[in-house]
This record gives structure tokens, C-alpha cells and sequence, in this order.
């Protein structure tokens, strides 16, 4: 009788054990799988400024011909390019961190306040705002906001999504076990991410 209440609780004791291995590893898995969203989510982020990078050359060239005098616009447009590219390329080197998480925030404020600072130029050249080019360079301007606005929004879907997984029971356990912490929101400075208003 000794025997079977000592196999017994030995099987009990194994089949907890195995519960408890089943669901740490379930939670642990799904706790990766959020913070590889985050990431996902933070590339993308990193993609669309980078393409709103890509369409100021063109830019900056096509005002450049209706409006040359107007060089110390032009030159802010580019400074903030080269700082906002400056940001991206530490972001690929140096990884998505809080810090340049913050830094890509500031620079792509920069370049919003310079492209805002081309359009409210172009208001002074009819020439240019009927310029196929320069409409066609709008409409890829307008949609690459919206992407911004789109990503932003996903990434800080995915943060709400991994920071409740690393906060609810029994990710609250597991979570610091494995060095998960509390990821940051990606947040504008006041109006910086509202799209470049561009209506001519």
C-alpha cells in the first residue's frame, strides 16, 4: 500500500512539474513572440522615415529650380536630411534602444519642421505648384505620412500588446527570470508626426 501512495504521489508530483514546464515555456514563448513584434514593428518604423528621406533629394531639386534664392530653406531641408539620415544609419549600427528610439523621434521632428518649411515656400511659386513633378512628389509625401502615422501606431499596438504580456500574471514571473522589461512607446513631440500639410 506504501508503494502505491509513494508511486502516486510521485506521478502527481511529475505531472505538476510537467504543467508547470508546459506553461512556463507557453508564457516564455509568447512573451518572445511580442517583443520580436516590437521589433518587427520598430524596423518599420525605421523603413518609412527612411523612405521620407529617400523623396527629399527630389525635393529639394525640383523647388531648387523655380526657387534658387531661396537657399536658406533649402539648406535646412538638408541639414535636417543629413541629421535624420545620421540617426537612421546609428539606429541600423547601434540597434533600437530607448536612446535612439528617442533620437529617431527628434530628428524626424526636424525634418517634418523643414518639409513644412518647403511647402509654405512653394505657396509663392504658382509655377511650381502646377509642376507634374512637384504634384507627383506630393502625393508620395502625403502617402509616406501616412505610412509614418500607420507605423507609429503598430509599433505602439505591439509595445501595449508585450508590455501586458510582461505585466499579467504569470508573465510578471517569468518575465524578469528572462530580462524582459517594460518597452517605451513611441511618442511624437507635440504636433512633429501630424502629416506635412501639403494642399495647394
Amino acid at each position: 500500500m506504501n508503494t502505491k501512495i509513494t508511486l502516486l504521489l510521485a506521478a502527481s508530483f511529475i505531472a505538476i512539474v510537467a504543467v508547470f514546464g508546459v506553461a512556463l515555456i507557453l508564457v516564455h514563448n509568447g512573451i518572445v513572440d511580442a517583443d520580436k513584434r516590437v521589433e518587427e514593428a520598430k524596423a518599420q518604423i525605421g523603413a518609412v522615415c527612411q523612405r521620407r528621406l529617400d523623396l527629399m533629394p527630389n525635393l529639394i531639386e525640383t523647388v531648387k529650380a523655380y526657387a534658387a534664392h531661396e537657399k536658406s530653406v533649402l539648406t535646412s531641408v538638408t541639414e535636417a536630411r543629413t541629421h535624420a539620415q545620421n540617426t537612421l544609419d546609428r539606429l541600423a549600427r547601434d540597434g533600437y534602444t530607448p536612446e535612439t528610439m528617442k533620437a529617431l523621434e527628434t530628428s524626424q521632428a526636424q525634418v517634418t519642421s523643414s518639409i513644412r518649411g518647403i511647402f509654405a515656400l512653394v505657396e509663392n511659386y504658382p509655377d511650381l505648384k502646377a509642376s507634374s513633378n512637384f504634384l507627383a512628389l506630393q502625393d508620395q509625401f502625403e502617402g509616406t505620412e501616412n505610412r509614418i502615422s500607420v507605423a507609429r501606431q503598430r509599433f505602439n499596438s505591439a509595445v501595449r500588446i508585450y508590455n501586458s504580456k510582461i505585466e499579467k500574471f504569470p508573465g510578471v514571473l517569468i518575465a524578469p527570470i528572462f530580462g524582459y522589461q517594460e518597452a517605451e512607446y513611441f511618442e511624437a513631440k507635440e504636433d512633429a508626426y501630424e502629416p506635412v500639410q501639403a494642399k495647394f
